[in-house]
Formats: structure tokens, C-alpha cells, sequence
């Protein structure tokens, strides 16, 4: 089932996720859903918070041989895309490389917005898969990027939250102004 996706500056947006307790058939079945909603969007990430449930879940599908833009000119080798949904539950990053990297951004809550993003290269995850086992993992690339924007979400923090207060404000009232006119009925003659 599609579920709505939340756009700033809704306030939702800012509340920090809360753990689940369980991996079961409601969890899985919401898992489904953001994953299916992920797609429609398009999109490569989502978390609960952005389709309105506060609780520590993740879903990321990027091709996992995909480097960083900024990154591209070094690969030498041309690989075969390798498209993996990943669901993460209770995720929690263990490890973050020393080694960071500016590449632009996007987010589904922030419609049409990009802008470039300091982030660490690599970063080890811990988390419930979608049966709930325990995994550990290794994520490099544009699927370290998308983990850690989307684990910013379980925590309140927008894309636009690491950008100077100008630019912040700048995108926050254009989004605003947006949903105005989104919300105001369309004049007939």
C-alpha cells in the first residue's frame, strides 16, 4: 500500500523514532509498504518518521557497486548494478570512517531540494533484519550516503539541518510557500 509521504516543514518530521520492540507482521507489513512507497516516489531511502511513524525503521535500495558522483572519475572497472532492498530495524551506526566526502543530496520530504552533504565515506551498521536477526554491516559507497541520511531521520534531522541557516531558511519557505498554493483552491471561471 502507498502511504503519504511527509514534507517539510511539517513538524512530524523533527520527532525523534522510538525502538521497536518486536520485528512482527505489523512491522514487516509496514517494512512492504515503505518499500513499495520508496519506489513509487522514486526514491533510494525512507523512514518511518517520513511516511508518519515515529519508530526506529529504515528501508534503502541503492546498487550497491554504485560509487559516490564525487567518486565516479576513480572507479576504473565498469560493474554490474547490483539492486538490494536492505530493511533495517533499530539501526544503529557502530563504526564511521575518518576518511569523509562531500556529494549531493536529495530527500523525498524535501521535494526538488538537492544540495551537497559532508558525510563520512564508510560506516559499519548494526541492525534487525526484517525476521528480526541481529546483522552487522559494511556500507560503502552511495549505500553508506543513504544509511546515514536516512538514520539522520530517526533522529529529527533533515538535510536541510546541515546546511547554513540561510540556505536552511531559503528552502524551508520555499517548500512552504508550495504547499500553500498546493492547499488553496484552484480559481474557475
Amino acid at each position: 500500500m502507498l502511504l503519504p509521504i511527509i514534507t517539510a516543514p511539517d513538524r512530524r518530521l523533527k520527532v525523534k523514532s522510538q525502538p521497536v520492540a518486536v520485528v512482527d507482521y505489523e512491522v514487516r507489513r509496514l517494512l512492504d509498504d515503505m518499500v513499495e512507497t520508496m519506489r513509487a516516489a522514486p526514491g533510494i531511502g525512507l523512514s518511518a518518521i517520513q511516511v508518519g511513524v515515529a519508530k526506529r525503521i529504515v528501508v534503502v535500495e541503492v546498487d550497491e557497486n554504485e560509487p559516490l558522483a564525487s567518486e565516479e572519475a576513480a572507479a576504473q572497472e565498469k560493474r554490474e548494478p547490483v539492486r538490494t532492498t536492505r530493511y533495517l530495524v533499530n539501526p544503529e551506526i557502530t563504526w564511521t570512517s575518518d576518511k569523509v566526502v562531500f556529494c549531493e543530496e536529495g530527500c523525498l520530504s524535501l521535494p526538488d531540494q538537492y544540495a551537497d552533504i559532508e558525510r563520512p565515506a564508510d560506516v559499519v551498521v548494526k541492525f534487525l533484519d526484517r525476521d528480526g536477526k541481529p546483522q552487522e554491516m559494511k556500507a560503502t559507497g552511495m549505500l553508506s550516503r543513504c544509511i546515514q541520511h536516512e538514520l539522520d531521520h530517526l533522529d529529527g534531522v533533515l538535510l536541510v539541518d546541515r546546511l547554513s541557516a540561510v540556505r536552511r531558511h531559503m528552502i524551508l519557505r520555499k517548500l512552504a510557500k508550495a504547499r500553500k498554493q498546493e492547499q488553496e483552491p484552484a480559481v474557475t471561471a
